[in-house]
């Protein structure tokens, strides 16, 4: 797939929240997934690896006490790379209600996402 096509997929399953069919469906098996240096000390941190992926997603998961609601923009494609919007307004245990915005850019060789990374 070109890396507009991997976008438009992406995109499709984002609206429905399909983020398992995502990582299934659209990542490379040697993925990296970066975070800012500052997520750190809200106990996120990178990941190489669909197997390390999916686990510090599952962490993530397990912080949050109940999810209001979300949202992932269209992408933007530039070369190799697409980019989102992404948002959620959740409650995190022990942390109060809040709503989080970040810019996800994506980097796709040989029709797979190989690199994601956040900016928030």
């Amino acid at each position: 797939m070109t890396t507009q096509e991997v976008a438009n997929r992406f995109n499709d399953l984002a609206q429905t929240g399909q983020w398992d069919t995502i990582q299934k469906e659209l990542y490379a098996d040697n993925a990296v997934s970066i975070e800012p240096a500052h997520a750190a000390a809200m106990g996120m941190s990178n990941a190489e690896g669909m197997d390390a992926i999916r686990k510090k997603g599952e962490a993530f998961n397990q912080m949050v006490e109940e999810m209001h609601g979300g949202y992932c923009t269209a992408p933007v494609i530039g070369g190799n790379f697409f980019s989102v919007g992404m948002g959620m307004d959740c409650t995190m245990k022990g942390m109060g209600r809040s709503q989080m915005d970040e810019i996800a850019v994506y980097e796709v060789k040989e029709g797979k996402i190989v690199k994601e990374q956040f900016f928030f």
